[in-house]
């Protein structure tokens, strides 16, 4: 069975990118979240391998949920997808505890090789 991943994304277009990538990959989509809070939430429900986590989000954004899924699990593996110009905030994002960050757009290869080296 393929590693189950979350995809965190308040833009629904994206999250339909991402998981048409992941799952011709190989990877089980177990759920999704338009928001940090629903992604947590979720998190805590279906304990995925890995979560794709966008930055700006409402509700709660990709860092602050970064930092509230590790308070829970300290080994999450999250990837944070950001657009470009936002690197200021994906050196938080890796601060918070971040494996690894995908650019928007996405580049299928890249998205692949990053959830790969995070969890084979």
């Amino acid at each position: 069975m393929g590693k189950r991943i979350l995809i965190v994304d308040d833009a629904a277009f994206m999250r339909m990118m991402l998981r048409d990538i992941l799952t011709k990959a190989g990877y089980e989509v177990a759920g999704e979240a338009d928001n940090g809070k629903t992604g947590v939430e979720k998190y805590l429900e279906l304990q995925p391998d890995l979560v794709t986590m966008d930055i700006t989000m409402p509700e709660m954004d990709g860092i602050t949920a970064v930092r509230e899924i590790r308070k829970v699990k300290e080994d999450a593996k999250i990837i944070m997808c950001s657009a470009m110009g936002q690197q200021a905030m994906v050196i938080d994002a890796i601060q918070a505890g971040a494996k690894d960050f995908i650019v928007k757009p996405f580049q299928p290869d890249r998205v692949v090789e990053a959830v790969r080296k995070a969890v084979g």
